[in-house]
């Protein structure tokens, strides 16, 4: 019960950080808009092109975007010397982590649904006819990410070059996560049988759990140091 109020006390309070500021949220949403407003110049939209080259790019998107949001949601609280002061704290560990990953996971997510809507504004594709199967994608690959970015961003806070140092980080370590999203989706965009992408979606599913287990079992040594 105690960690739970922590983790809700964690995750509140980013809440209200970011709606007295709105500094994180929206350069998250307009750096994953630019994304894909640049990429419309690239080719005629069209359903063939847009299968083929929509699934990369929904990616990218939420790819960077989720950094920004990683570097903000650390770089704070490493400012203010607030990291230092959780440590300090009884409380767990664990549950900071989960805190912190929760609202990331929040902030993402908002990120996605303005990037998925701005595709299909731009490029006229709809992703009603396989919306059950490319939720569940996004979603798992969406918390693999988090679980891992969040991680990192509390390790890159600690170094004087963390925007560099973020992506060089985690990008090694989900660039599986980032395989199976991709090639999901686009069997996913085409209509394929769930048979034929289901060993992604495990792949995505077994991340996402052993993600978030590997990171809340070693965030205690990540606010140590």
């Amino acid at each position: 019960m105690q960690s739970l109020r922590v983790v809700w006390a964690i995750f509140a309070k980013d809440l209200r950080v970011e709606w007295r500021h709105r500094e994180t949220l929206s350069a998250m949403c307009v750096f994953g808009l630019l994304v894909v407003f640049l990429f419309s110049f690239a080719y005629e939209p069209g359903r063939e092109e847009s299968l083929r080259l929509l699934p990369g790019l929904l990616w990218i998107a939420f790819a960077f975007a989720g950094i920004l949001g990683f570097n903000r949601s650390f770089a704070a609280e490493r400012e203010n010397q607030c990291l230092e002061g959780m440590g300090l704290t009884p409380a767990d560990p664990g549950a900071i982590y989960i805190g912190k990953m929760l609202a990331n996971l929040f902030f993402l997510g908002i990120a996605d649904v303005v990037v998925i809507f701005a595709v299909v504004l731009f490029y006229n594709f709809s992703f009603i006819p396989t919306l059950k199967w490319f939720s569940l994608i996004v979603a798992l690959g969406t918390i693999s990410y988090v679980a891992v970015g969040t991680i990192f961003g509390a390790v890159a806070a600690n170094t004087r070059m963390r925007e560099v140092m973020l992506p060089v980080l985690q990008f090694p370590v989900v660039l599986p996560v980032f395989i199976g999203a991709i090639e999901s989706t686009t069997a996913v965009l085409r209509g394929e049988n769930p048979s034929a992408f289901a060993g992604w979606l495990k792949l995505l599913a077994g991340f996402s759990i052993i993600f978030l287990v590997l990171c809340y079992l070693l965030f205690e040594y990540v606010i140590e140091e």
